[in-house]
């Protein structure tokens, strides 16, 4: 499965924006996987931080054939020792352990994020360990496919505004020009970013 946009939302954005829409032409559609299951999102997302792409899918599909089913149940019922043996660090698994007790526990309610605004699932999602808005961000995009997500933290996206629009570096202030500009189609924007950025 893939972010799924269309023509409405790159002609929107080369109405808007020039520079980008020149990108959107050159670039084509982009074809970025995504994953709609909220709670295997997260593991994923703890397991990959500060580790390459690389050593991620290694890690992830080590992960995987042990625990072939990844829920919340799977995980609770795994020891953290059984997780961290797959290249996961203590204290990854230690987030990815108390995350999985929350769920189970009914602490934490996975599916409400999906009828809550975007400023609500990122704090929701901050609340757990291991988890920046950085990361609560990609899960917005990634999975649940918010259509108006861009992400300050990011420094491909920073990278690739310098790129586009000839700037030294990009403060708060110049980046919500550009939030701005690119709204109600944020995340779309970020995928051409994103490719701009690793050219």
């Amino acid at each position: 499965m893939y972010f799924s946009y269309g023509t409405a939302e790159t002609e929107y954005l080369k109405r808007k924006d020039k520079r980008l829409g020149e990108a959107i032409d050159t670039i084509g559609h982009i074809e970025r996987e995504v994953d709609a299951d909220l709670f295997t999102s997260v593991v994923r997302n703890i397991a990959g931080q500060q580790i390459s792409s690389a050593a991620h899918k290694t890690v992830w599909a080590r992960l995987t054939g042990m625990i072939r089913d990844i829920s919340a149940e799977s995980i609770n019922a795994a020891s953290r020792q059984q997780i961290q043996s797959c290249g996961i660090s203590y204290r990854k698994a230690d987030y990815i352990k108390d995350f999985a007790a929350k769920v189970c526990a009914g602490e934490f309610d996975v599916n409400a994020l999906w009828h809550l605004p975007d400023a609500e699932v990122i704090k929701r999602l901050c609340a757990l360990k291991g988890i920046g808005v950085w990361t609560a961000e990609m899960l917005l995009i990634f999975c649940m496919q918010r259509p108006n997500v861009i992400s300050f933290g990011d420094l491909g996206i920073q990278r690739a505004l310098c790129m586009l629009y000839n700037h030294k570096q990009i403060d708060r202030k110049l980046f919500e020009k550009y939030v701005k500009r690119y709204s109600p189609y944020c995340s779309v924007a970020s995928l051409y970013l994103w490719e701009i950025s690793s050219a």
